[in-house]
């Protein structure tokens, strides 16, 4: 498997991850050059 192959098969596990464990928010991801380098989680609580 290629070092870019690897790199999409485990942003896509992380991906996977958190949204299961996000109600409200984003997630963003950053590619440089065809690789991801980045993963944010933006997690928004709601107070009712």
């Amino acid at each position: 498997m290629s070092k870019k192959q690897e790199n999409i098969e485990l942003a896509l596990k992380n991906i996977e991850k958190m949204i299961s464990t996000l109600s409200y928010g984003s997630i963003t991801v950053v590619i440089q050059d065809q690789h991801v380098v980045q993963i944010d989680k933006n997690e928004k609580i709601r107070l009712k």
